[in-house]
């Protein structure tokens, strides 16, 4: 039996539109909105917007929008497994191959709210865009243009107007995409009624805290035989979720996260929460999981249970990362004991190169703030943090072929690099231009001076740092000659 069969669709006023279709939304704030369905007076539904070319809408739409989230976790010392079949999620439209039902989307006058995770590259600006694509390359582009075409439906009407709440993972993503927004409105000669109106929309900064494995292949049998019926969109995720949602406006009694017994906070200022978030959790992962994975690791848990790997991460936590913030230092150690605890968590298969995707940006995002208040506080480079920059680079070194580029670890074994074409292309340059005379072992000072000194990937040229290129060179010098773990015991020590 399909779930199809088992499980039936509700329809709902659909009243938020969601762009991006992955397994994080699914089973956040899709799972949140159901359980606002079941417990309060909500009564609305989510409409999914593809915001890549390619994507899950066939996926998502051969099952009527449903699927089931899998939460697992320890909760007072006692397993928990929670299984929930979502019903929030009416549709997906695919824009490049569905364009007008996409942009008609903007027409539905029940709609208040859009969320997106379109990753922390997706909120940026591309010069190609232009009004009249069909539809536009970048994500800002895209709304940009459904809210001109909403403008224009409803006249201008300021109870048309739409509140944005970005789950994207850099700082004041709302206000960022904002910005974005109104560049483009002013680069495309919109007017100024328009402007004055996407003024009156809402722009919330949000941050986003659950860890989500996404589709347990492994066990996706065993599961459909538990639950009665087969579900190719299972979500699995750890129990704990925590949504902070910063803004001026009052929007609580329209998402009655509260009444539904949810753990959102709404609040006017989320920066102690967001930079302690980021930089521990965030950028644990981060810090981590390049260099495991060229060990051989590939889950998080196994890397919880490497005593290597386990070591180097809480050095890099407790000996890093926390005497570079501010704030409570008794606070943000007891968090980071339980985001290592979270980490741990046997019931969640939680894999190694998802949390690569995009791994330029990340580091930029969560680990690079750590590693310069590092240096400024004590005057030198921090050691695992600046070996995990190195572990990056080395990640990055494949084969690019048709915008598609394959690494290889240990005995050969291939495993994809996932990142924006233009990261991947240069990132192969760099490799090519030094792959040549004395392999990639003689040639690390120019590798790691081509990959910092791109400002393009980390908002500044990071080889004008004291120290740091000759660390990160002495790195990739150990990791070609020894191996990862070699280089790993070294750093860890």
């Amino acid at each position: 039996m399909n779930m199809n069969e088992s499980v039936k669709p509700v329809k709902r006023p659909e009243k938020i539109l969601q762009y991006g279709e992955g397994n994080f939304l699914r089973a956040f704030v899709d799972w949140m909105i159901d359980i606002l369905n079941e417990k309060t007076d909500f009564n609305g539904n989510v409409v999914v917007a593809q915001p890549l070319e390619k994507g899950m809408a066939d996926m998502i739409n051969a099952q009527n929008g449903l699927y089931t989230t899998v939460l697992r976790g320890v909760q007072d010392g006692k397993t928990v497994e929670e299984f929930r079949a979502i019903t929030s999620i009416s549709r997906c439209v695919n824009p490049y191959s569905q364009f007008d039902e996409y942009l008609k989307l903007a027409e539905n006058p029940d709609l208040r709210f859009v969320v997106s995770n379109t990753t922390e590259a997706g909120i940026a600006y591309n010069a190609a865009d232009r009004l009249d694509d069909r539809p536009q390359r970048s994500f800002p582009g895209k709304v940009t243009a459904f809210l001109y075409k909403r403008f224009e439906c409803f006249h201008g009407a300021l109870d048309k107007t739409l509140a944005f709440i970005p789950c994207e993972l850099i700082d004041k993503n709302g206000d960022a995409l904002k910005a974005l927004v109104l560049r483009y409105a002013k680069e495309w000669k919109l007017g100024e009624p328009f402007i004055a109106w996407l003024e009156a929309c809402g722009f919330c900064n949000s941050l986003v805290d659950r860890v989500v494995p996404g589709y347990p292949k492994e066990e996706a049998e065993a599961l459909w035989k538990k639950l009665g019926y087969v579900d190719n969109l299972i979500d699995m995720a750890e129990i704990f979720h925590l949504w902070v949602i910063e803004t001026q406006r009052d929007y609580s009694a329209e998402l009655p996260f509260d009444r539904a017994g949810l753990n959102v906070m709404w609040t006017t200022d989320m920066s102690f929460y967001r930079t302690r978030k980021v930089r521990i959790l965030n950028g644990a992962h981060t810090m981590t999981v390049p260099a495991a994975f060229l060990c051989g690791l590939d889950t998080v848990e196994e890397c919880c249970k490497d005593p290597l790997v386990s070591t180097y991460m809480k050095k890099g936590i407790f000996e890093e990362i926390i005497p570079s913030m501010e704030g409570s230092e008794t606070e943000l150690i007891r968090y980071a004991n339980d985001v290592l605890e979270r980490f741990a968590n046997p019931y969640i298969r939680h894999l190694s190169l998802s949390i690569t995707l995009n791994s330029i940006s990340k580091f930029r995002t969560r680990c690079l703030p750590s590693l310069k208040a590092y240096i400024q506080k004590k005057g030198k480079p921090p050691k695992i943090l600046t070996f995990s920059l190195a572990a990056l680079i080395a990640f990055y070194n494949g084969t690019l072929v048709n915008g598609e580029m394959t690494g290889s670890r240990k005995a050969g074994e291939t495993y994809p690099i996932k990142d924006n074409e233009e990261e991947l292309k240069r990132f192969a340059a760099i490799y090519k231009e030094n792959s040549a005379a004395g392999g990639l072992a003689s040639n690390t000072r120019s590798i790691a001076h081509a990959a910092l000194s791109f400002a393009g990937w980390w908002g500044e040229d990071l080889s004008a740092i004291p120290e740091l290129e000759d660390a990160v060179a002495a790195h990739l010098e150990g990791i070609w000659k020894n191996g990862v773990r070699a280089e790993l015991e070294k750093v860890a020590a």
